[in-house]
């Protein structure tokens, strides 16, 4: 797949703070791109910038073919954008606000009320059409700002923080809906999230810090690269374990091992068979690669 956003050598500031600090990446058609980092790190900024509601400072953004510099509009066309604030008039009806965003699109008639059947099919919007924005949940909320930015079938979808403040069970809704789109419509996704599970499905991750990008690469690379496995043995003596020489917790009634890599992992299995009739090895997380590369636990709020 081809390039879909090209960013290089990116820079914003505002008055002495150095926002966005010399970022270049690619976000490929059709993928997952997790934007990942701390309040302040520069996350929205960039977002903001993509979607040409922020004037950089140098370098080059490509979205979708179009440089912003020739024509900071343009990508706006194939952009859907869900910001962490939701964008709806909480005054009017889903159906006014959905009605209204589709016009600005050259969306009306005949051609909205299809697209609207279409949204509320794959969104379950039918039974909220007529009720007020300010009178729904959170998750009903995120539901039609997702059909809000989708409604003129953009190629790109940018998600910041979506599922904030929603309880698991919606969050997965959302997201079976956002892989839906992936899926049925090959719709690029670039996500800015704290919740980690999410992170660890993306197709690439980019990690920034302070405006400048601290690592990159799949989850599986991360992981390799700054957390080692972690060997789980159930039933184990403590005096047994210590003759690993390796660091272990104790997790109710097991004690788990961090260990460099599977070799290591695999190396205690050959010598000490006798100590692992019932064991697991998993992975680091993405919440250890992301302490491992900024030392900072990552959580949820507003960033600019």
């Amino acid at each position: 797949m081809g390039a879909i956003i090209e960013i290089e050598h990116l820079k914003k500031s505002f008055k002495d703070v150095k926002a966005v600090d010399d970022l270049s990446f690619t976000v490929r058609e059709g993928e997952l791109f997790a934007f990942l980092g701390v309040n302040g790190a520069g996350k929205s900024t960039t977002i903001s910038i993509i979607c040409g509601q922020l004037r950089k400072d140098s370098g080059k953004v490509i979205v979708d073919g179009c440089d912003i510099d020739k024509d900071i509009d343009a990508p706006k066309k194939g952009l859907g954008v869900v910001f962490q604030t939701s964008g709806l008039d909480k005054q009017l009806s889903v159906y006014e606000n959905l009605r209204s965003r589709a016009a600005l699109y050259g969306i009306f008639g005949k051609n909205f009320e299809e697209k609207l059947k279409v949204l509320c099919e794959l969104l379950d919007l039918e039974e909220i059409l007529k009720r007020p924005v300010g009178k729904l949940s959170g998750g009903q909320s995120r539901r039609v700002d997702i059909a809000r930015a989708i409604i003129h079938d953009p190629k790109i979808l940018i998600l910041d923080e979506p599922t904030t403040g929603l309880d698991p069970q919606t969050r997965k809704n959302i997201w079976n809906v956002i892989e839906k789109l992936r899926r049925e419509r090959g719709v690029t996704v670039l996500l800015t999230t704290h919740y980690m599970e999410e992170a660890a499905d993306a197709d690439y991750v980019v990690i920034i810090d302070s405006g400048k990008i601290s690592a990159k690469g799949t989850p599986l690379e991360l992981k390799n690269s700054y957390t080692g496995d972690f060997i789980t043995i159930y039933g184990a003596a403590e005096e047994d374990i210590k003759k690993f020489g390796f660091t272990y917790e104790h997790i109710r009634d097991a004690v788990r091992i961090a260990v460099p890599n599977t070799a290591a992992a695999t190396e205690l299995i050959v010598k000490y068979p006798e100590l692992f009739s019932d064991y697991e090895i998993t992975k680091g997380k993405m919440d250890d690669v992301f302490i491992a590369v900024t030392g900072k636990k990552l959580t949820g709020g507003n960033e600019k």
